[in-house]
């Protein structure tokens, strides 16, 4: 192979693709620190360390404990109260959550209910944009419906 033809090689896969069919997509050359895995694995190693000795101190017999010359450790019962007292934790933060959430909810006789300051409504002053999407053909604009005519198209007996 000729020198050359080792120059537009190179050249060709150094070049950017310019199209979004080119066989390699254009990936950010972006060096990131690897922190985040190991933190990752020595939470990991920790969190199963803890597990095995909450286990063990939670099963193992006294006579065993002491044997090994610990003279003292927690009372049985935490074993037992720990997980309580975490599910315990864990409900009240839900209800909490409700609870504030059910709070800032509006009542329903609030116009904040049905409608906001986002909402998108025609513009008056020109042909109702309703109407003009009785037509087949045409391409229905995305606007918010007024509750007022809502109201009017379910529940107006007048025209029945």
């Amino acid at each position: 192979m000729s020198t050359a033809t080792k120059e537009a090689s190179k050249d060709s896969r150094e070049q950017e693709p310019t199209s979004p069919l080119a066989p390699l997509a254009p990936f950010p050359n972006i060096q990131r620190s690897r922190a985040t895995e190991f933190y990752g694995f020595a939470t990991l190693i920790m969190t199963s360390v803890l597990f095995v000795l909450y286990h063990v101190w939670a099963l193992t017999p006294d006579h065993l404990i002491e044997a090994t010359g610990m003279t003292w450790y927690p009372s049985r019962e935490w074993s037992l109260l720990i997980p309580a007292y975490t599910v315990i934790i864990i409900l009240l933060t839900y209800f909490t959550y409700w609870g504030l959430a059910l709070s800032a909810t509006p009542s329903f006789e609030e116009l904040r209910t049905l409608t906001d300051s986002h909402a998108y409504l025609p513009r008056h002053g020109k042909e109702n944009p309703y109407v003009q999407q009785v037509n087949p053909d045409a391409l229905p604009e995305l606007f918010d419906i007024p509750i007022g005519l809502v109201n009017h198209v379910l529940f107006d007996s007048s025209d029945s």
